[in-house]
């Protein structure tokens, strides 16, 4: 029998019908239409990899991939594809039909928490590995939902905060890479973010929902909201949001079926967005996809393979004075936190359980031999008190007091919970449960611990009968974890005994939320370190060839719902750093971190390396660059200040950064990233763009010429080193005689080169005209005026030593 086709399929379902699509059924899928044969559609987070549909925490294991700032540092389009490709195999395996993902937002400050999630400070560099990406999700079947549709560049306050931004910067910064998502690579979602943008919330903007998507960019696939981000009926619909999730719903459903039989909402408006959906569903394959819901752990070693290529390809040489790379014989230190306990991922929606993980520590002990490498940690680099394991009973109650008799039971085998229905075997509301959890703790020396809880809910902790942490009622203080839904973490120190199992009790109430609709529990314990360990750390890398210093932050730092308070390295890392570079001055430093951190030793290291979070085959890609098997091809996407205070957004103004009485106002307009250092002349640590290889690359011969498109140009480069090697040829264009503020240059083409030693390689570039232009506010378009352009070549954003100038005529671009 012949399937109607989606507009046949509209006009059969009755406005019920039509509406129940229009909202999500549960956190992770949308209804079926069982009377016309529609089935479920489901969606995962998320960039890195595919989770599933459970909690984000545990759950059927998956393939970890480098992080959104990794593969920006990688500027290879062609491997970002390969890695969407790659991950719609993942989403697949979680027999689901959308990913939530990329994330595109702006690196606008430098202490975003989910810095690490996105690609870039530069839009066209944000804007090409989004295109990569989205081109092998769907070319792979599986849809794209580009986020966060709009003005979401950073976490504080990120569901109520209202972005101020200049249509002109909105234009040529904040929505570039939505652009091409939509018009290169064929977006088939978008989700729609939290906040505010000029005023009304982006669930609800017209101006953003239809005139920019809709009638300028003329976009025809869905926008859905963000987790619990939409915060009404018609204003949703009428504005241009397809789909509120997660289900059940909260403004649809028989609210939206009153305001259509009330007039506040038309019928074709619920049509568009019906055949919206169905159209989504009939690209990713769910509309007639009766398949039964299976999650499996798929580990395939392609896969494997191209994440230990990808988390290589963007590690970030900073320095070398010739320590790197290191020899196979070496015998090795490896020194931080960081060297036993991969940090693969950032945190939030982002995190999964990966199918493995390779630290540097057991990368290194099989490169070299277990006999030739040492170890330290010196000191700890944890935002929270690391999570309590162990065998643990959870009573559920079916009210917020722990009163009566538990309705159901079950096991943990760590106090780390993210609860989302269904709980408590279905026996409890996920907004109004309690919980008791019990188990023993036996430590492994005598000594005073720190324990640690944070919740999303009231909280009480007993240790051998004893209450130790009370965080409930009035005493529960809201904070900057669980996605700005949970307290700070509270800690207290206590006596153990070495051997003795002592009893743990932990109970959890939920309370009301104040935007996610959640219950979420993490308890922690450890036995802090203090100057021994450092002067351990300090012996153990005197006694070797060489050490490697494994430092930075982890996904309880980079995460969603909480930006960071300063740049510096957490803890005691930087005296840890400077002790063994005394100790061995033959130190190489690998940071970990989702953005730029300040190095107060920088002059003294002979060798830093910036590998982000890796992805599962941390270790395994570290390895490769630091024994010279692959060249360090990665290059900045963001810009290293030298002090927190050089970045674009800091002021003595809070409005601008980080925002005052719920507004943030992006008063730097366009002038973001190497734009606002090369404007101001403050020279930054390390610019974008930057990168060292293990070989030496020159740049020569450029020439330019207008076109009626654009211009073309060329420049040849040459590997003038010993060895092969791979680096990024950067173009940049600026208008030298504009008549309104605009960058000195701009990023607007860029190259990926790879060449053996002595090679040389002309490299070619087409410019169109949105190349020259900028966004003229008072007439609504883009406007080239005429004169003189520079075109640049360059390494990176600062080192400029080839430039040629052409000449441009006025001309007012369609957008």
């Amino acid at each position: 029998m012949t399937k109607p086709t989606i507009d046949e399929l509209v006009d059969l379902m009755t406005l019920e019908e039509q509406v129940s699509i229009l909202a999500g059924e549960d956190f992770w899928s949308t209804p079926a239409v069982p009377r016309l044969g529609i089935q479920k559609m489901y969606v995962t987070d998320g960039p890195n990899g595919a989770r599933g549909g459970g909690s984000l925490i545990g759950g059927v294991s998956a393939a970890a991939f480098p992080v959104g700032i990794a593969l920006g540092a990688t500027w290879d389009v062609e491997l970002a594809q390969d890695i969407g490709h790659a991950i719609a195999d993942e989403v697949k395996s979680k027999s689901a039909h959308v990913s939530l993902a990329p994330t595109v937002n702006i690196h606008r400050s430098v202490t975003n928490g989910r810095n690490f999630e996105c690609y870039s400070e530069d839009p066209e560099l944000a804007a090409g590995i989004a295109v990569g990406y989205i081109k092998g999700l769907q070319g792979n079947g599986v849809s794209a939902t580009i986020k966060h549709y709009a003005g979401n560049e950073s976490e504080i306050e990120r569901t109520t905060i209202n972005s101020e931004i200049s249509e002109r910067a909105l234009r040529e910064v904040y929505l570039r890479p939505f652009e091409d998502a939509v018009k290169k690579a064929g977006t088939w979602g978008i989700m729609s973010s939290y906040n505010k943008v000029n005023g009304t919330y982006a669930a609800e903007n017209t101006f953003l929902l239809t005139k920019v998507l809709r009638e300028d960019w003329k976009y025809d696939g869905i926008v859905m909201s963000d987790w619990f981000g939409s915060r009404s009926t018609e204003p949703t619909v009428n504005a241009g949001l397809d789909l509120e999730m997660p289900g059940p719903t909260r403004d649809r459903g028989e609210k939206l079926v009153k305001a259509v039989e009330e007039g506040r909402v038309s019928r074709d408006t619920i049509r568009t967005r019906a055949l919206n959906m169905l159209r989504l569903m009939e690209r990713c394959g769910s509309l007639w996809d009766d398949k039964e819901f299976n999650e499996i752990a798929d580990n395939r070693p392609e896969h494997r393979a191209l994440i230990r290529k990808a988390g290589a390809a963007g590690t970030v040489m900073l320095k070398n004075e010739g320590t790197l790379p290191l020899s196979k014989s070496a015998k090795v230190a490896l020194i931080g936190p960081n060297a036993k306990d991969a940090k693969i991922m950032g945190g939030g929606s982002a995190q999964l359980n990966p199918h493995y993980v390779v630290s540097p520590f057991d990368a290194f002990a099989d490169v070299l031999g277990a006999d030739n490498v040492t170890f330290a940690q010196g000191c700890t680099n944890h935002r929270w008190e690391p999570v309590l394991n162990g065998d643990f009973t959870v009573e559920f109650y079916d009210n917020v007091t722990l009163d009566g008799s538990p309705v159901h039971t079950d096991k943990m085998d760590a106090i780390n919970a993210f609860w989302i229905p269904p709980l408590g075997g279905g026996k409890v509301d996920p907004a109004a449960f309690s919980a008791r959890i019990s188990g023993t703790y036996t430590p492994s020396e005598t000594a005073a611990f720190n324990i640690g809880a944070h919740a999303a809910g009231y909280f009480r902790i007993w240790v051998d009968g004893e209450l130790v942490i009370d965080a409930w009622g009035d005493k529960w203080i809201k904070g900057r974890t669980f996605f700005e839904e949970g307290n700070d973490e509270v800690v207290a120190s206590v006596d153990l005994t070495e051997g003795k199992a002592h009893d743990i009790v932990v109970e959890f109430g939920s309370k009301k939320a104040d935007n996610l609709n959640f219950g979420a529990l993490r308890v922690g314990i450890s036995r802090p370190l203090g100057d021994a360990e450092i002067a351990q750390a300090a012996e153990t890398a005197a006694a070797a060839d060489v050490a490697v210093v494994f430092v930075g932050r982890s996904g309880e730092w980079d995460t969603e719902g909480s930006d960071l308070e300063n740049i510096a390295l957490p803890g005691r890392q930087d005296e840890l750093v400077a002790a063994v570079l005394q100790a061995n001055p033959n130190t190489v430093v690998v940071l970990q971190t989702g953005g730029p951190i300040e190095l107060p030793w920088m002059n003294d290291a002979p060798a830093i390396l910036q590998s982000w979070y890796p992805g599962q085959e941390c270790g395994n890609a570290i390895a490769d660059v630091v024994f010279g098997d692959v060249d360090p091809s990665g290059r900045l996407p963001q810009t290293f200040p030298q002090h927190w205070n050089d970045n674009p957004t800091w002021s003595q103004d809070p409005e601008i950064y980080p925002g005052l009485d719920g507004k943030v106002r992006y008063e730097e307009g366009v002038m973001i990233g190497y734009r606002h250092y090369i404007k101001t002349g403050i020279k930054p640590m390390f610019p974008f763009g930057f990168g060292l290889s293990y070989t030496m690359f020159d740049l020569s011969d450029l020439s330019a010429e207008p076109t009626e498109l654009g211009a073309t140009a060329k420049v040849t480069v040459t590997n003038t080193g010993d060895r092969p090697g791979t680096t990024v040829v950067q173009l940049y264009v600026g208008d030298i005689e504009a008549s309104v503020e605009r960058p000195e240059r701009e990023l607007k083409a860029y190259k990926k080169v790879t060449l053996a030693a002595g090679e040389s390689q002309e490299v070619m570039f087409d410019l169109d005209q949105r190349s020259f232009a900028y966004f003229d506010e008072s007439v609504k378009k883009w406007r080239i005026e005429s004169g003189k352009f520079a075109i640049c070549a360059g390494f990176n954003a600062e080192e400029i030593d080839h430039t040629v100038e052409i000449e441009k005529q006025d001309d007012l671009l369609d957008l």
